[in-house]
């Protein structure tokens, strides 16, 4: 059965919000996205060091803020200290346009509030089981089971993640995706049936590697698993891969994913 994450069309999910014209993953990056119709929003969370999922990506401060340090060392009191639209530029540096505007990291709490109909996946970035509690115990305060997605590269905490809060949906991790490319490069993927996340979720290259292709995608529609690949900023590249039949592309750009969608619709 479809778990209902999926009820609703899930075409375009904008990576870390409107992230090509504001600070990515930020409260004003998340709006614009939701104010440009996306359907989810790819966030990243960490734990900071007094236990408050906070949105971000990088494990430093340093490429977004110009601070020093881990996120994970930070107290959230210290992080809000932090200027979130500090290092964002459009012009390679010339000009800060959120500079000092007083843009702050998010908490995983605030995003969901501020956009309250909005879909989320969320890539939880510690290797931490503190963190997947936290998650879970925000997720179920906000009622927001069917509209959040679950996601890591660390193979133990999507394990957790199924454990801690088993009701959401959840997405295959880097070890478990590996393992299916190998299974359908031998062709015996098709006789496996235990397949525990909903979402496949995958670059159309690892490395050298190729891991999307027709087959694959074949297959997981036969298993009921959906297929998202990431990151995908070229027009070219996002007709592509719908008309290879993912279900979903993710992109720093969804002012023109959502114009390619519209597009191909037409036709």
């Amino acid at each position: 059965m479809e778990h209902k994450y999926f009820n609703k069309t899930l075409k375009v999910v904008a990576h870390r919000g409107d992230s090509a014209y504001f600070p990515e993953n930020t409260i004003p990056a998340f709006k614009s996205a939701a104010e440009l119709g996306v359907d989810c929003i790819e966030t990243d969370v960490h734990l900071t060091s007094d236990g408050v999922c906070v949105i971000w990506h990088d494990d430093t401060l340093k490429r977004l803020t110009g601070g020093n340090g881990l996120v994970s060392d930070k107290s959230y009191k210290e992080l809000l200290t932090m200027d979130a639209g500090n290092m964002f530029t459009m012009d390679n540096g010339k000009t800060f346009p959120y500079r000092g505007k007083g843009i702050k990291i998010a908490t995983l709490d605030e995003a969901l509030k501020a956009i309250p109909e909005m879909r989320f996946n969320v890539d939880l970035k510690d290797n931490n089981f503190d963190l997947v509690k936290e998650f879970a115990k925000i997720v179920r305060n906000n009622n927001a089971e069917n509209r959040v997605l679950g996601a890591s590269f660390h193979d133990i905490i999507l394990k957790k993640i199924r454990i801690f809060i088993p009701e959401i949906a959840s997405s295959f991790s880097k070890k478990e995706m590996r393992i299916i490319v190998i299974l359908n490069k031998l062709k015996i993927l098709g006789f496996f049936s235990n397949f525990k996340a909903n979402a496949a979720q995958i670059p159309e290259f690892n490395g050298k590697t190729k891991v999307l292709t027709k087959s694959l995608i074949k297959i997981f529609h036969k298993k009921g698993v959906k297929v998202h690949v990431w990151t995908v900023n070229k027009k070219e590249d996002m007709i592509r891969f719908y008309k290879m039949g993912v279900d979903t592309v993710m992109t720093d750009d969804p002012r023109l994913l959502i114009e390619t969608v519209n597009e191909m619709t037409k036709k």
